[in-house]
């Protein structure tokens, strides 16, 4: 590969050797390193990349990416040194250089916010299938390179693997491609040197503070996804906000002038303005007003947060080129997303559902929507993970009791801290006489689903689609799904023992009375 061409998109500090010489591979992980490669120093939370460059040129690197001046030894050695103020934006600008700069040729969708990325970015990608055929995914439960799906390792990949799979779409034919942003991906810089067509603004509410500080440091991370926008000079490029949400009006203001905005939502003045019409356990309508004209849009999916997920896809990929009808359209054939809000046993008349909240703004809005559908009781088992924000505890608690008849609080992934000490910091938020605590997750769900009446609504939620629970020791199998399949057949075999049993009971007094008397 032209080294010349590579290091072109980078705002040298300083420059040691000749970058003339190709080079057979660009790595950030020292131990991928290879004969005549180019390797980027990365700073992390727990090591540092610049202390592996000496270990790099043993094993053949030829060019160095450092924070860090040139020193003596690497220019004796005829290092090719290349001193940028920040690796981590740049290593994004070089993987994408590396790999012909692939998102230019893509009609690339980021989804940000804190609640209904996932959704939003799985529907946006049905309706960019439906209508262009073949289109990427990146996002929690998986990734998908137009030929195949690949689990998901984080949210929003590290700049290698995700330049590579954009390039991977490419060549497999995609389109477009829809992707989850995270904040952390922002602040960390995995998605510089990425060309966003349209960046849609879910909402923000308290997450991550364990990471960002405050919520001003928040907003100003999701806020730089429309900032590298503007900074593109893409004339086509649009930002999609949520204007119910206050920092989507705040972020309205602030991008006036900088760029093309969009805006979605039930206020008065949205571009894209939903009216709420039916809500079901079978799914959802509203009415669309959209450039002067009216449209009835029905999705199969549950819940006003999920109309709102729908509006934000559909507001994105028509900004993208979507015909107004065809995205209409396909959302009317839209698919479950997995765990989120998804139906899972339905039997005697008890409804099991799983969903992925774990803010107190998600577990409001899950809640809601199932209060509002449940004939009976709605029963709702839940927990925090561990180390991560401690603050959100209680008011999880509280959000849950609020709109539950009933919470079991237990465990989700407690990572590093005790189990029962993150349930400890939940309870406050819960009245005692709504509440008990389970700390194994298994037996929180059949204690929910034991006491559940017909009519009832069991919610499990926090985990979602999630495969495993992870502990101080490991991660351990489990899923929510098959654990409720599983509790729902025991209580079924249980049920169908006790029936029979109540009838050989009931024969055996019919013969008594029936027998003569001597």
């Amino acid at each position: 590969m032209n080294s010349i061409k590579i290091f072109s998109v980078l705002p040298i500090s300083t420059l040691t050797g000749s970058l003339r010489a190709p080079l057979s591979a660009l790595v950030d992980d020292s131990r991928k390193v290879q004969s005549d490669c180019c390797y980027v120093a990365l700073r992390g939370a727990r090591a540092d990349g610049h202390d592996w460059i000496e270990e790099a040129v043993r094993k053949g690197a030829r060019a160095i990416v450092a924070e860090r001046s040139c020193p003596e030894w690497a220019r004796e050695q005829g290092v090719v040194w290349v001193q940028v103020p920040d690796t981590h934006e740049a290593v994004g600008y070089l993987m994408s250089a590396w790999y012909g700069f692939p998102s230019q040729d893509l009609v690339t969708l980021a989804v940000t916010g804190t609640n209904g990325k996932t959704t939003t970015s799985y529907l946006a990608h049905a309706i960019f299938c439906r209508t262009w055929l073949r289109c990427g995914l990146v996002g929690t439960i998986h990734y998908d390179n137009g030929r195949e799906r690949i689990p998901a390792v984080n949210t929003t990949p590290g700049a290698a693997p995700l330049q590579e799979m954009l390039a991977r779409m490419l060549e497999n034919g995609c389109r477009a491609v829809a992707m989850e942003v995270s904040s952390h991906s922002l602040v960390q810089k995995r998605v510089a040197g990425m060309n966003f067509r349209v960046g849609i603004f879910t909402n923000l509410t308290q997450d991550h503070l364990d990471f960002h500080g405050d919520m001003e440091s928040y907003y100003e991370a999701k806020k730089s996804l429309f900032l590298q926008m503007a900074a593109s000079g893409d004339k086509k490029a649009v930002a999609v906000i949520n204007i119910d949400d206050p920092y989507g009006r705040r972020l309205v203001g602030e991008l006036s002038g900088k760029m093309k905005v969009r805006s979605y939502g039930t206020l008065e003045g949205a571009d894209f303005r939903m009216k709420p019409l039916r809500l079901s356990l079978t799914g959802s309508e509203y009415e669309l007003a959209y450039n002067g004209k009216t449209y009835l849009v029905s999705i199969p999916l549950i819940g006003r947060f999920n109309m709102m997920n729908s509006l934000a896809a559909l507001a994105g990929t028509v900004s993208a080129g979507i015909g107004i009808r065809d995205a209409i359209a396909s959302l009317a054939q839209a698919p479950q997303v997995p765990g989120r809000l998804e139906l899972v046993a339905n039997v005697d008349h008890v409804m099991s559902f799983v969903d992925y909240a774990h803010t107190p703004d998600a577990i409001v809005n899950v809640c809601k929507t199932m209060k509002e559908l449940c004939r009976g009781r709605l029963i709702t088992v839940f927990g925090c993970g561990g180390d991560r924000d401690k603050a959100k505890r209680p008011l999880m608690g509280e959000a849950a009791a609020r709109l539950s008849d009933y919470c079991i609080v237990t465990s989700d992934n407690p990572r590093s801290e005790d189990p029962e000490e993150i349930i400890a910091d939940v309870l406050p938020g819960i009245p005692d006489g709504k509440r008990h605590a389970v700390v194994d997750r298994a037996e929180a769900i059949r204690e929910a689903l034991a006491m559940a009446r017909p009519r009832d609504i069991v919610l499990v939620a926090g985990k979602g689609h999630e495969n495993y629970q992870e502990f101080a020791t490991g991660r351990i199998a489990f899923s929510d799904v098959a654990e409720i399949k599983r509790c729902v057949r025991e209580l079924e075999q249980s049920s169908l023992k006790e029936r029979a049993l109540e009838r050989e009971r009931s024969e055996q007094e019919k013969q008594k009375k029936g027998k003569p008397r001597r």
